[in-house]
Parts: C-alpha cells; structure tokens; sequence
C-alpha cells in the first residue's frame, strides 16, 4: 500500500497545505518517511491523517465559489470501534462547512472495509449542507462497503449505489467531475420521486 498515492493530476489547480482555508493548511510532508499505517501496511507519505486509526484522506479539490469539494479516502472506516465518522466530520468537515463548502464527492476506490455505528454524525452533517443544497455523494465505492453502508442504513444521510460506480474520473478536470456529480444526483432523486 506504501505505493497508492493520492490523485495528483490536480496539483497544479488545487494544493490544501498551501489553501489558508484547509483544515490542512501549512502541512508539511515526508516524502521519504512512511510512518502512517493501515492494519501493518504502511502507507504514502501524502495521505492526511486526522485523528482516525485506519483511515486517511485527501482533499483534491475546493472550490469555494461552488461551494464543493472532493476527497479521497484511504483504509478502513470503522464507526464501529473507533468512530471514524466523528474525526472526519470534527476535523475536516466542519472546517470546510464553515468555509461554505456545501457538496461533498468522497472517492471510495481506497476504503477497504466499512463498518458502521451510530448515524449521529452523517445525519448531522446533512443537517447543516442540505438547506443550502448541499449534499453527501460516494464515488466508486467497493460493493461489501456498499453492503455494509446500506446495513448501516446510511442511505438517509449519504448518496451511494451502482450509479456513482465505475466512474472514470482521474483524467477528468475537477469541474467536470462536480457537475457530473450534480447530474447523477438530480437524475436519481427524479428517478426515485
């Protein structure tokens, strides 16, 4: 896993350490010393750590004009033993909610496994974006997470499912992929409604 960097094809658009507003502003890294891990498995040195044991992240793009932003994940989410969803809505969410970002894209491609808790955070989380519009949207996510996610029944709370699946996103520009995004979403709520 040492080897899995965070998407960089946006670098050059977008940096959080360099973005004041980032929660992860001024952040320093170690190209060459692998301290964080995932069970025994260390992992890439630009993965952000923020309080949760198996799980990292990285904020690929903020746009604060369209009030979205895009996260990769990384490693196992576990509600369950360390509240996961605590750390992240405490440390990274609220900071960027503050900022007025309002429209999440997290891409699952990196979590492993998920298992649940108490919704208490999500259904927080949606509280404060969706007067606004904003919205909590699962990119790619790996179909036991799935399994375990609508176990969980955080379908309420966060938008996931075969149609945010297989979607080729990498090369894209970041823009593209929000309103890509956007339009699965408001496809699926017509659909369902």
């Amino acid at each position: 896993m040492h080897d899995i960097e965070p998407h960089f094809g946006w670098r050059e658009r977008y940096r959080a350490e360099d973005d004041q507003l980032s929660p992860f502003f001024g952040r320093q890294y170690n190209e060459f010393g692998f301290n964080n891990r995932v069970y025994n498995y260390l992992i890439h040195p630009q993965w952000d750590e923020f309080g949760a044991e198996t799980l990292y992240l990285k904020i690929l793009y903020l746009d604060y004009e369209e009030q979205y932003a895009i996260i990769e994940l990384i490693g196992e989410w576990n509600d369950a033993v360390h509240n996961d969803s605590m750390h992240l809505k405490r440390e990274v969410i609220d900071p960027l909610i503050s900022e007025g970002i309002r429209r999440f894209i997290l891409i699952m491609e990196g979590v492993l496994n998920f298992h649940g808790g108490d919704t208490d955070y999500y259904e927080e989380w949606v509280e404060e974006v969706r007067y606004d519009g904003g919205w909590i949207a699962l990119l790619n996510t790996h179909q036991h997470v799935v399994d375990e996610l609508e176990d969980t029944r955080l379908e309420g709370y966060l938008h996931f499912g075969s149609f945010l699946n297989d979607l080729t996103w990498r090369p894209q520009k970041p823009h593209r992929v929000y309103e890509a995004i956007e339009g699965l979403l408001q496809k699926e709520i017509r659909r369902i409604y």
